[in-house]
Parts: C-alpha cells; sequence; structure tokens
C-alpha cells in the first residue's frame, strides 16, 4: 500500500487534471422571478404541472384544495411522501394542474411533479428523493388490445364443439 493517494494534488496529478474540484459540477437552483420551481410530473396516463415556492404548506389541485380534490386519504398520504423524506413538511405551497387518468394516475403524477420541483428548487434535496425513487416516472401503463383477443391478453372462449 506504499502506493496510496493522500493529498489532492497527488489525486489531480494521477488524474490528469489541474484541480479536483473542477471536475465537480454543482447544481443550481431552478427559479423563475416570483421564486417558483416548476416541473412536470408523469404516471400512467395522468400528466401534473406543479409550481412550488416557499409559504405554509397549502396543496391546491386544478383550483380546489387537496382535501377537496383527492378525498381519499391514501391519495393525501401519497401527496405528502415527497415532503416527508425530504425533511421540509409545510415549507412550501404547491399549485397544480392535472389531466388525464383516474384519481390515483393523477396523485401519482402530482407527487412525481413535486418531487422533480423540489428538487430543481433545492439540489441538495435531490439526494433524498433519488434514493426513495420519487423522481423515476413510474412507466407502467395499460397494454394495448391485440386483434384476433378479447383484452390485451384473454382470448375468446374455446368451444370444442
Amino acid at each position: 500500500m506504499a502506493d496510496q493517494i493522500n493529498t489532492l494534488e497527488e489525486l489531480s496529478a494521477v488524474a490528469g487534471v489541474e484541480t479536483v474540484a473542477e471536475e465537480i459540477v454543482l447544481r443550481e437552483p431552478v427559479r423563475d422571478d416570483l421564486g417558483r420551481s416548476y416541473a412536470t410530473g408523469k404516471r400512467k396516463d395522468a400528466v401534473a404541472r406543479v409550481w412550488i415556492k416557499p409559504g405554509s404548506g397549502k396543496v391546491t389541485v386544478n383550483g380546489k384544495d387537496q382535501d377537496i380534490y383527492f378525498a381519499r386519504p391514501v391519495l393525501q398520504l401519497i401527496l405528502r411522501q415527497p415532503f416527508q423524506v425530504a425533511g421540509v413538511e409545510g415549507e412550501f405551497d404547491v399549485v397544480a394542474t392535472v389531466k388525464g387518468g383516474g384519481l390515483t394516475g393523477q396523485a401519482g403524477a402530482v407527487k412525481h411533479g413535486i418531487s422533480k420541483a423540489l428538487q430543481l428548487y433545492d439540489p441538495a434535496l435531490r439526494g433524498a428523493l433519488k434514493a426513495a425513487g420519487f423522481l423515476t416516472r413510474d412507466s407502467r401503463v395499460v397494454e394495448r388490445k391485440k386483434y384476433g383477443k378479447r383484452k390485451a391478453r384473454r382470448s375468446f372462449q374455446f368451444s370444442k364443439r
């Protein structure tokens, strides 16, 4: 172990760059003139446009409060997950517009959009959100119907006689 690298200068000499710090690129926060971050979230056929800004934790979906739009507690839990994982519960206001799909797909799309917007607002939160899998788009969609079949895979009933 005599050829171990102990200092940054030795590492930069081995790597062939002047300083190691040049190779590390830090992400910049992405915010608009109003201090908001925007992201698009998708799940199944639902597409959500999400804006987040510092506030009291109010979530508005299609002009309605989250409790009214997503009446089921499970869907409200899905919307809170990114904030819990990032440790910023009650610090951001969310305004979202959702189109397509059903309520579950829409909740997943808003969750995906919130996660992406949080990561753009504060790049330090990216690690926690990425580890929880919230930045990955869930690509599972309904399989298309094939010709000669009753549904995507179900065949017509066979009759021997």
